[in-house]
């Protein structure tokens, strides 16, 4: 079970001074000898769930890393005598570490659910057992690792044991302490988890409870979407899911422990959890892909395996269809993206289609098992009539059995997961952007699975109330398999023993609910949703796409469907929308653009051809020429737009109807007001304004006059005329006046010429 319990976890105390002699490795026992036992740092300074990297207020550099490798048993009963931490310590600080000594202290047993829910939350109090130390290492040089097993009966004498003398669930902490230099002795790295006791051996052993708990497990199996686009050879972002279907990848490793889930008395209770996007996807994979950028995909034989034992597997089995793509439908809801809910509540068809199989019907489980009112009244209107929600969105709700949520005046039926078994599992918060996405089996919360065994062993065996106990591990799921294995071996034991039956999730979608209950949307739900300026731009987008479809139609009955051609564009702006992105702005964005990149790519297969020579105008009323082509395989109404050019005065055409894949050529009336060459650009829309294609430009070469050119011509001669008649009038008038005024006597006389002729 290697690299069960990997860990980080240092309490960052550096002290000045020189390091202690070497030493050799030791083999780890109850005992010292009688060593006085070193006080250790309080427990509470030891943030075992989360790496160190993320401890709160620490900002001191670590110097030793401890790695659990196996911690066994994980749930003690009456066979059980003694308790084995196995591991390695690695020096990864910037000196030498000396006399390095280990023990596994206890404290009190847990004997509430907040007490159980505080210690998931944060590490307890686990000093109140502390045995001896035990000498693992003389010496450790800077960057050197070396092995250690430890073992610690469960009873014994003091100082030699964990002294446990009542089953319980109780605290317990791997702590190392060393010397630095100048002798200086302090804690240098610890672990804390929970140690769940159904029986001491040779003493006292939980009885088996008359009503035992009722378990029902959500077996999810989801991954981020990868698909950028589909069709008879899909290509997908990233070649990751290669590696997370084959042998020793995420999703093989989830997939084999359902099978091993459905074997023996859990079967009943398990019901599988799929994201139909994924299905779609590794379905794609099985018929050959290419992944972005860097050629043939790898993944299509694994695809092809790992699908084909799914369907297997799935067959009569409980199945629950996840929302299409994963979607985050309370960011959709918000953005009132209807079409997009209902889009994503159709996961079922896809689900019957790969799978051969029909999920749960009317059935949602929204991610993180939260929403708000909205979306509940949207989802209602889909046909949703149950859903799978955490306990949180029905917070002050008590018990634990099925709910009914009202959504408008419909009831809606709501099973509630068991939140302090589920969240366990989840382990502490980490940054969701370095969380997100990964496939590989990297545990990033240690001591998860140990600590959800114990909450399941306190609901089980000290709680035996007959109380509703619905696990769900995380929807994407990165726990090593060493450890899924394990959280569902102990889990199928504890029914073996009868201190829990299975219960279907059909049982519990069809029996009456215990109460009326209302939603509260957490506000840290909400702070992670997908932003609404990301989902603004996909209504965008959206509203685009639509109207596009609306000026498509059929070309025959046996051409495409523009529903058909259109339908890849709607899942990639549904998947810019994926729970997986919730934390994470950058993914969908990053979604996002391949959507509207597709979007791009179908406008821009109708559009205006720019001729290769001028387009000569002979007269004012001479046409525009203008070639229109459509490379869609459906036929589509568009609309001619000609800017507005000076000079030019354009009479609008009506819509043109463009057969499939072909061309038309159409004259565009025009009065032309100028001569000369100049550019005219023309460009498409669809009749409801979405521009199509890139717009063209069509240079132009006029030599006629327009109206207005002939009427200034017209203007100019007639007063030329006129200014010329004046002149013809002025000159005659001035002749005669000279000749009135000649005498009698100067008859034959020639006169002077006037000065005005």
């Amino acid at each position: 079970m290697k690299r069960l319990l990997a860990v980080l976890a240092t309490a960052g105390i550096l002290v000045v001074g020189s390091p202690g002699v070497a030493g050799s490795t030791a083999i780890a026992a109850p005992a010292d000898g009688g060593r006085i036992p070193v006080k250790p740092a309080p427990a509470t300074q030891v943030w075992a769930t989360r790496p160190a990297s993320y401890q709160p207020g620490s900002t001191a550099q670590p110097l030793l890393r401890l790695d659990i490798e196996d911690l066994s048993p994980r749930l003690v009963t009456a066979g059980t005598d003694s308790v084995t931490i196995t591991g390695k310590i690695v020096n990864v600080g910037d000196r030498d570490i000396a006399d390095l000594e280990l023990r596994l202290e206890r404290g009190e047993a847990l004997t509430s659910e907040e007490a159980v829910r505080q210690a998931l939350r944060e590490p307890t109090d686990a000093e109140s057992v502390q045995p001896w130390f035990t000498r693992i290492a003389d010496e450790l040089k800077m960057g050197q690792s070396k092995p250690f097993s430890l073992t610690v009966p469960v009873r014994g004498p003091e100082n030699t044991s964990l002294r446990i003398d009542q089953p319980g669930v109780y605290p317990v902490l791997a702590n190392i302490n060393g010397s630095l230099e100048r002798g200086y002795r302090a804690r240098l790295a610890a672990l804390s988890t929970l140690l769940p006791v159904l029986a001491v051996p040779g003493g006292d052993a939980l009885p088996v409870p008359a009503n035992p708990a009722k378990i029902t497990v959500l077996w999810p199996l989801a991954d981020r979407p990868r698909m950028v686009s589909d069709g008879l050879e899909p290509v997908l972002a990233d070649d990751e899911l290669a590696s997370s279907l084959a042998l020793g990848g995420r999703l093989y490793g989830l997939l084999k422990a359902y099978e091993s889930a459905l074997e023996g008395p859990l079967g009943g209770g398990v019901c599988l959890a799929v994201d139909p996007d994924l299905l779609r996807t590794v379905q794609a994979m099985g018929k050959g892909y290419q992944v972005q950028g860097r050629g043939a995909g790898k993944g299509r034989n694994e695809a092809e395996l790992w699908l084909a034992q799914l369907r297997l597997l799935a067959g009569g089995r409980c199945v629950v269809a996840l929302p299409d793509a994963d979607a985050d439908l309370v960011a959709l809801s918000r953005a009132r993206l209807t079409d997009l809910v209902a889009l994503a509540a159709k996961g079922a068809d896809e689900v019957h289609d790969v799978l051969e199989v029909r999920a749960l019907p009317g059935l949602a489980w929204p991610e993180d098992g939260v929403l708000d009112q909205q979306a509940l009244t949207d989802l209602a209107a889909q046909g949703v009539t149950s859903l799978v929600v955490d306990q949180s969105a029905v917070a002050g709700t008590p018990g634990s059995g099925p709910v009914t949520l009202d959504a408008g005046g419909k009831p809606i039926t709501a099973v509630r997961i068991d939140g302090m078994v589920s969240d366990a599992l989840r382990g502490a918060a980490v940054p969701r952007s370095l969380a997100g996405g990964i496939t590989t089996p990297t545990e990033t919360r240690p001591v998860s699975v140990q600590n959800a065994l114990a909450a399941l062993a306190y609901r089980t065996g000290f709680q035996a109330a007959g109380q509703n106990v619905v696990i769900s591990p995380p929807r994407r799921w990165n726990a090593p398999t060493g450890e899924v294995n394990t959280f569902l071996q102990t889990t199928k034991g504890l029914v073996a023993s009868g201190f829990a039956t299975p219960v279907g999730l059909q049982a519990l979608v069809g029996s009456p609910a215990e109460q009326t209950a209302a939603l509260s949307y957490p506000v840290e739900s909400g702070a992670q949703e997908v932003p609404p300026a990301v989902t603004a731009e996909v209504a965008e987008s959206w509203r685009q796409l639509q109207e596009l479809l609306k000026a498509m139609s059929q070309q025959d009955r046996e051409s495409t469907k523009p529903d058909e051609l259109v339908a890849p564009l709607r899942l990639s702006l549904l998947r810019s929308v994926s729970g997986a992105w919730r934390g994470n702005e950058t993914g969908a964005r990053t979604a996002l653009a391949v959507a509207d990149e597709q979007l791009s790519g179908l406008r821009g297969k109708v559009s205006v051809t720019e001729p290769n020579s001028l387009i000569l105008l002979a007269s004012g009323d001479s046409p525009i020429p203008v070639t229109i082509r459509n490379r869609l395989d459906v036929r589509i109404t568009v609309r001619i737009v000609v800017e507005e050019t000076p000079g030019i005065v354009t009479q609008q055409l009506p819509d043109q109807l463009l057969p499939a894949g072909g061309d038309r050529q159409l004259t565009v009336p025009v009065e032309v007001q100028r001569s000369g060459r100049f550019p005219v650009h023309v460009r498409l829309t669809t009749p409801d304004g979405v521009e199509l294609g890139d717009r063209a430009r069509l240079e132009v070469s006029s030599s006629a006059y327009g109206t207005i050119t002939i009427v200034i011509t017209v203007l100019a001669g007639a007063l030329l005329v006129l200014l010329s008649a004046r002149r013809i009038y002025r000159r005659a008038r001035a002749s005669r006046a000279a000749a009135s005024a000649v005498p009698n006597d100067a008859a034959g006389v020639t006169p002077e010429k006037s000065s005005t002729s």
